[in-house]
């Protein structure tokens, strides 16, 4: 593995981390990403024109049923499985045409659909483009194709109804298909094969019949296709038909994912299992909405994100749960809208208006309300289901969505959440027991009867019923707890010591704010592009109030791969640094901070511009030649190399990780501790 398919794997470990749940509701909801494996497998680097037996095909049929550029008998097949609202299909784009440019007849491309499932115009917009493809045939498929890519912030009805008309396409007829899902099976039999072969993340590629995951740059490309066509060249020599080339080649290729390959001279080690009996420590500090009695036996924290999917699909269960149990349970909300959900933030922001305004009952009928209007969370929707719950004062409602209000409340409950382990949506504690994901009614009902044979022997015992729960989870631990898999000894990696301290090299020039000279010195790794390093900045400042130069904070690059813009905004604030110095610095971070969704080139040169002093010829040359890339990239080793596994924002604080937008006391007492060691 290089160094640059290292840097990936790494960040593909920590989204995984994170994000990797249960798509088919029996463990951890995922954090829904667009989870990508960027690397070649030993088998895609076999070398040589021959056809090495180790080489993996996959059995990926084409048929005129998929659009396709490039001639039916070409000597190499590339088939992308692919979708349009994901930031790393979009950014493989430039790779496949220079594919498409260098390579001419000899390569065509096969577009398969995998919407995936939480990115919530991506179906549509692959409606639309089947669509184009059923009336125009690839000339009109490929043009609405690059319409979506290009726009593809824009993929409401609105905007599909537009491009359409802008292809000339007959517009009854494009309506109909987007109303009756017509292209639906065509869709569904692409993702099933995608499933089926283990393709699913997005962009796959399988090149005649060797996978190649993630938006990988051309050269992985070049070096896969230059070894088939000299194996395809050889085929055609010795009497394969050109047009039987590539049904021959994958006519025995497997059928479902390769096995995993152990490394070398290093046996699989197994993963510990989150402890379904762990009982945590999960206190009601605040102001929680609240369905059930407060005298309740079993009260289930709900974390959840009105924008994701497998909280919907859950909702049916827990009203199972209040049908079956009545007032022996309750529920208490909390708020966790995943980062990549953009309307999720908002959404709980004004349920918690609502909920300040007008109560439980408000609350909880405006929590239906965006469950079942899940795909239309904008400003406008939010207000409309507002003003029609009656009783909501919509000059307040408005101004708490023009600030940042009740941006605490998400923040303190999401730190509760990440403190226990429930980073996916949705989780439960039911009586301090962690539950993860859209489970069944059967999995509910099972630790629910546990719990209130518990509860029922802590009242008999002299409990009152209003303070079961606080006994109950009076004991409750405080961290996630593991359940230790056989001949495992190591710390499991995704819950690391507390108090591990990281060694991480300080840059010979980063930028930095605080004391040349101090005590502590907080490394922060960040991404101009995450909403909750956005966040973190008010107590940042706090930070700097309160220590003063008795702390240095360095600024370190962190882009996530989801983050389509972030890497060329950390580059960007490299060259800013570099012609200006860290005064420049943090005024360009300021504003790229900002304005977080508009981090496009054109307006990083605007940004830049604005600072003044700047050579703009200088910062656009910058970019061009990605001239900062290796300095992103050594920020992103530099944690890989020190053994950690972090998100954005992360904290550093002498060596000792701080992980998330953290209220001011977390970082208080840390750097408080961090000083008394060294004074």
């Amino acid at each position: 593995m290089n160094k640059g398919t290292a840097i990936v794997a790494i960040l593909i470990a920590f989204v995984g981390g994170l994000a990797i749940g249960n798509l088919l509701g029996s463990s951890n909801s995922p954090e829904d990403v667009s989870i990508v494996e960027a690397r070649l497998d030993d088998n895609n680097r076999a070398a040589g024109g021959t056809e090495a037996t180790e080489i993996t095909r996959y059995r990926v049929p084409v048929t005129d049923g998929q659009p396709s550029k490039g001639p039916k008998n070409a000597l190499v097949t590339v088939v992308e499985f692919s979708e349009f609202e994901c930031p790393f299909c979009k950014r493989v784009l430039p790779t496949t045409s220079r594919v498409i440019q260098e390579y001419g007849d000899r390569v065509r491309v096969v577009w398969r659909n995998n919407p995936l499932p939480f990115h919530q115009n991506a179906r549509p917009a692959a409606t639309a483009a089947m669509e184009a493809f059923a009336q125009g045939g690839a000339d009109k498929f490929w043009a609405m194709h690059d319409k979506l890519f290009e726009n593809q912030r824009a993929l409401s009805r609105e905007d599909l109804e537009r491009y359409g008309t802008q292809l000339g396409l007959d517009m009854a007829r494009f309506r109909q298909a987007l109303d009756n899902n017509t292209h639906n099976a065509k869709i569904q039999q692409d993702q099933q094969l995608a499933a089926q072969l283990g393709a699913r993340g997005t962009p796959a590629f399988f090149i005649n019949g060797v996978q190649l995951m993630g938006a990988q740059p051309f050269e992985r490309f070049k070096e896969v296709i230059d070894r088939e066509l000299a194996h395809a060249e050889q085929l055609v020599q010795s009497g394969t038909p050109r047009d039987r080339l590539y049904a021959n080649l994958i006519q025995n290729g497997r059928t479902t994912p390769a096995p995993a390959k152990a490394a070398k001279n290093k046996a699989p080690s197994a993963r510990r299992q989150p402890d379904p009996a762990a009982v945590y420590k999960v206190e009601l500090a605040g102001n929680h909405p609240q369905k059930g009695p407060d005298d309740a036996l079993v009260t289930i924290i709900e974390v959840s994100d009105f924008e994701c999917p497998f909280c919907s699909r859950v909702l049916p269960t827990v009203s199972q749960v209040f049908e079956e149990y009545g007032n022996d349970v309750r529920v208490m909300w909390f708020h966790n809208p995943l980062p990549f959900h953009r309307n999720a933030p908002l959404a709980h922001r004004a349920s918690i208006e609502v909920f300040e305004q007008a109560g439980d009952e408000k609350f909880w009928a405006y929590h239906d309300k965006l469950f079942e209007n899940q795909r239309a969370l904008q400003r406008e929707d939010l207000e409309g289901y507002a003003q029609a719950l009656g009783g909501i004062n919509m000059g307040r409602f408005r101004a708490a969505l023009d600030g940042e209000k009740h941006q605490e409340t998400i923040t303190k409950d999401q730190s509760v959440a990440r403190r226990f382990g429930a980073t996916g949506t949705p989780s439960f504690f039911i009586n301090g027991r962690n539950l993860r994901g859209a489970q069944p009614f059967a999995a509910f009902k099972r630790v629910i009867d546990e719990e209130l044979e518990r509860a029922r022997a802590l009242v008999r015992s002299g409990t009152p019923r209003s303070q079961v729960y606080a006994a109950a989870i009076r004991e409750g631990a405080t961290s996630p707890q593991y359940l230790e898999a056989p001949g495992q000894q190591a710390p499991e990696r995704n819950a690391p010591d507390p108090d591990q301290r990281y060694e991480i090299p300080l840059p010979a020039k980063a930028p930095s704010a605080g004391g040349a000279n101090a005590k502590v010195v907080i490394q922060e790794f960040s991404d101009f592009q995450c909403p909750f390093c956005s966040r973190v900045l008010p107590t940042l400042n706090q930070v700097k109030e309160r220590f003063g130069n008795r702390v240095r904070i360095i600024w370190r690059n962190y882009p996530l791969p989801f983050h389509s813009e972030a890497h060329l905004a950390a580059q960007a604030s490299l060259e800013v640094f570099r012609q200006g110095g860290s005064g420049t610095f943090w005024k360009f971070h300021d504003k790229l901070f900002e304005n977080q969704r508009e981090l496009q080139r054109p307006k990083l040169e605007e940004y830049a511009a604005g600072l003044g002093g700047i050579n703009m010829a200088e910062f656009r040359a910058a970019l061009d030649s990605e001239r900062h890339k290796a300095a992103v990239d050594a920020d992103i080793a530099a944690v890989r190399e020190a053994g950690a596994r972090i998100g954005t924002p992360s904290f550093f604080i002498n060596g000792k990780l701080l992980q998330g937008a953290q209220p001011f006391t977390a970082f208080e007492s840390a750097i408080n501790e961090a000083l008394e060691k060294v004074n």
